[in-house]
């Protein structure tokens, strides 16, 4: 499997890919999914990509060869916006010439990329491409993409990162959210590959690979976990049935009662004298009605 993430910020770009893929627990390979464009002096694009590895690097070398009916290649488009358009006709262009063959395989045509970088004098712009070629960009009220496995790193990203962070914070940011993933899904494996991109450079200048002998990520994973166990420790437990309700530790209130919604055992397995509270049945609970 994958996690990549990249976000857009008003200093640059941070992108950061694990490179673990997998065809069965006792098949794991290792192959790195960010690929840097870059011209010095002209044009830096980075494209992370997730799903059939074979997929996704056909369509990184057909992105690399295309040439658009009128001319243009990834090389010479004047914009980022025609450079997702190329790379969205590189996944099309794939799809027209694979996915029949392998449907009779049982092999889904399954890839999403994340693509960003800069051109010229235009700011930086980042996209996120879908395994239909659309796709769509970046703004300040979604400042960063992920693909692969998302949902254990989010959490962290939507918390702290806004446009505004610098880019050292979204590189530490991104690393934490890396962690996260490491730590709760075993399909998603080191090396990493870190990027970060300073707007108007038109160079990459800050890359690294990330292994697990990485002193700063060795630091960000044992950091991470006892600062997250002390914020825990730290948060006081609630009080149930508390008599004050401007308790600020107040779970519930005393003479609120509230009750789940109970099933009642058959009559003769009812033990006597142990009904807490008045029982209510599904049926009850609906107004008898059915669902």
């Amino acid at each position: 499997m994958t996690y990549c993430v990249a976000m857009r910020l008003h200093e640059g770009l941070v992108f950061l890919s694990d490179s673990r893929t997998n065809a069965g627990i006792d098949n794991v390979g290792t192959f790195r999914k960010m690929y840097a464009f870059e011209n010095p002096g002209d044009r830096v694009m980075v494209l992370m990509t997730s799903g059939n590895l074979s997929l996704s690097q056909a369509i990184r070398q057909v992105i690399s060869d295309h040439v658009t009916p009128d001319g243009k290649t990834i090389w010479t488009v004047g914009n980022m916006y025609e450079a997702a358009q190329i790379v969205g006709e590189a996944i099309r262009i794939v799809y027209a010439r694979d996915a029949k063959a392998l449907e009779q395989f049982g092999i889904d045509f399954n890839v999403r990329m994340i693509f960003g970088g800069q051109i010229g004098n235009e700011n930086c712009r980042l996209f996120q491409v879908y395994s239909a070629g659309n796709f769509i960009e970046s703004h300040d009220e979604n400042p960063y993409f992920q693909i692969g496995e998302s949902k254990y790193g989010k959490p962290i990203i939507d918390r702290v990162i806004t446009p505004a962070s610098s880019l050292d914070e979204a590189a530490k940011c991104a690393l934490i959210s890396m962690d996260s993933t490491l730590r709760s899904n075993v399909s998603v494996g080191l090396p990493l590959d870190l990027l970060v991109y300073e707007s108007g450079s038109l160079a990459i200048r800050r890359f690294v690979k990330i292994t697990e002998k990485n002193k700063y990520f060795q630091m960000i994973r044992g950091i991470w976990g006892e600062q997250l166990k002390h914020i825990f420790e730290g948060i006081e437990d609630p009080v149930w049935n508390a008599p004050d309700p401007a308790q600020p530790v107040a779970l519930s209130l005393a003479g609120d009662r509230s009750y789940p919604v109970r099933i009642q055992p058959p009559e003769e397995l009812r033990v006597a004298g142990r009904e807490d509270a008045p029982l209510q049945s599904v049926a009850q609970e609906n107004g008898g009605g059915q669902h």
